[in-house]
């Protein structure tokens, strides 16, 4: 491990750097807007990393790169859907509607977007009542994810660790709203991706090149343990058995739940409102698409291919050296395999993949509760103390996610993540799709289609889906048994049920209700 001074000099200048930026976002927050959407008027570079690095967070590296480096590198599907559903559709489809619709109707939160566009309070006291309450899951498996490299690399408590990454986190979001938040994301994004291009570089060059390194990794087949060629692993360089477990977890669970949950994720769509026109979105593609190749291509890539570093090394496969915790894959490579040095920036680049991931969520959960709960619910649209209940709400949810993050089991981080974008699509995207390209879709009709997404995502993960109801022991305390249903059932995600149960009640509510007046359609939509 590199000397205590050279870490120290190193994190000092970061923090420096990141309390300059924050600094510099405080000094241009001046009203409602700014803390809440950045003024509306950011440049599409800033634009394209900050939704990176709020995207791509210690969740995707250290819990999806575990993953890899347990069953393999099937979970290349999700860079493929990260990219084309997180980038280009996102950008391209959804932003620009996005972007103008916010501007039309003066929203400044992904909750009052739907809100206003429906005409309901509800739907946006209920959105950022479903934010406040869930999104501190995603937000304590980041927190997690950055908290275990920083004890492994720093050899401190793992319980010091979550409470110094919260409190730096907090410190510039409370303060500076959407404009530090994005600055500083513009900057970690910047160091993610210098840092994941050397960590991919090293891991070639230690491993024999490309080739070899494949190679050596396909070559580890036969050494698969007993109890997980059961469940359908058959290497690292191959898909799961069609229709085993594993590909059930890995296929409806990670790749469609994270890969479609990414276009209903609050913090994510309210960053199309930011902009100042539909080019500055087109541009943001350019810089967005390889940004999230290089994120999470290389750690699933490198996390699958520690595998051949530690058969050579220590004779063992990474789940083992993790001690059976895949979240711990990614930290035991880096400190084995990579040099001091790098250890030390790596460490930084990880402290801004959760920073920026947590900023953003953290500001998300605080206009959910003092924007869209307390004002625009609560108080009926009166102004009160928004801000304040705002900054108070953002601390209130982090201490939230601080708690969950010392409670949660061992290897959480992949599926508290995929449970929270899995939720996000089942309860937002048909409301959301039916928001920016139907006009038909009625109040009644998005209203039933976010209860419905809702309410049947969680009872799918509290009495079906294995996982997650036997862990939970709610179906067993009532039904006396772990799972009302049985066989595949118990294996397929929420969002494969809910998610069209969702879609179907608002097609079908919206036309047997009476549609949205056609001038409040013109406003939307523009003339």
């Amino acid at each position: 491990m590199a000397s205590s001074m050279v870490l120290g000099i190193a994190v000092l200048i970061y923090l420096m750097i990141t309390f300059y930026l924050g600094w510099l976002g405080y000094k241009q927050t001046k009203s409602t807007d700014d803390f809440m959407v950045a003024g509306r008027k950011v440049n599409p570079f800033i634009l394209a990393l900050s939704y990176g690095a709020a995207f791509i967070s210690t969740s995707a590296i250290i819990g999806f790169g575990g993953y890899a480096g347990a069953y393999g590198m099937g979970i290349l599907w999700l860079v493929f859907m990260n990219i084309f559903v997180g980038i280009f559709i996102a950008f391209v489809v959804f932003g620009s509607r996005t972007r103008r619709m916010g501007l039309n109707l003066k929203a400044v939160t992904f909750p009052e977007l739907l809100g206003k566009r429906f005409q309901s309070r509800f739907i946006q006291g209920f959105s950022g009542l479903l934010i406040a309450v869930f999104m501190p899951l995603y937000a304590s498996s980041v927190l997690i994810g950055g908290a275990r490299f920083m004890e492994t690399a720093l050899s401190i408590d793992y319980n010091t660790a979550v409470l110094l990454l919260t409190i730096i986190t907090a410190a510039y979001v409370i303060t500076g709203g959407l404009i530090a938040v994005m600055y500083t994301d513009a900057m970690q994004g910047t160091l993610m991706f210098i840092g994941m291009a050397i960590l991919m570089v090293f891991t070639y060059a230690k491993l024999g090149g490309v080739t070899s390194a494949h190679l050596a990794l396909t070559n580890l087949a036969s050494l698969v343990p007993e109890a997980m060629a059961q469940q359908g692993h058959t290497g690292w360089t191959s898909m799961p058995a069609f229709g085993s477990p594993i590909w059930w977890t890995l296929v409806s669970t990670i790749i469609l739940g994270v890969g479609v949950g990414v276009l209903a994720q609050p913090q994510l769509a309210v960053r199309f409102m930011t902009v100042k026109n539909t080019t500055s979105l087109k541009r943001a593609v350019l810089s967005g698409g390889p940004f999230i190749f290089m994120m999470v291509g290389v750690a699933y890539v490198v996390g699958a291919l520690s595998n051949v570093y530690f058969f050579r090394e220590k004779g063992m496969l990474s789940f083992d050296v993790a001690g059976g915790n895949i979240d711990k894959i990614m930290p035991e490579y880096i400190n084995s395999a990579m040099p001091d040095l790098f250890v030390v920036f790596f460490m930084l680049t990880l402290l801004a993949a959760a920073m920026s991931t947590l900023s953003s969520q953290f500001h998300n959960m605080g206009t959910a509760i003092g924007h869209d709960l307390y004002r625009e619910y609560l108080m009926r649209g009166k102004i009160g103390h928004t801000v304040n209940i705002t900054k108070l709400g953002i601390a209130v949810t982090i201490l939230l996610s601080v708690v969950l993050a010392y409670v949660l089991p061992a290897g959480i981080i992949a599926r508290a993540t995929a449970i929270f974008f899995g939720l996000c699509a089942a309860a937002f995207l048909p409301m959301y799709i039916g928001a920016l390209f139907w006009k038909r879709m009625t109040r009644e009709g998005a209203i039933a289609s976010l209860v419905v997404g809702t309410f049947s995502s969680l009872a799918w993960l509290t009495f079906v889906h294995a996982k997650e109801a036997t862990a939970l022991g709610i179906s067993q305390a009532i039904f006396g048994q772990p799972t009302l249903l049985t066989g595949t059932w118990t294996l397929v995600d929420p969002i494969l049920v809910a998610t069209p149960l969702s879609m179907i009640v608002g097609i079908v509510i919206s036309f047997i209700t009476k549609p949205i007046s056609k001038d409040h359609i013109e406003k939307c939509f523009g003339k």
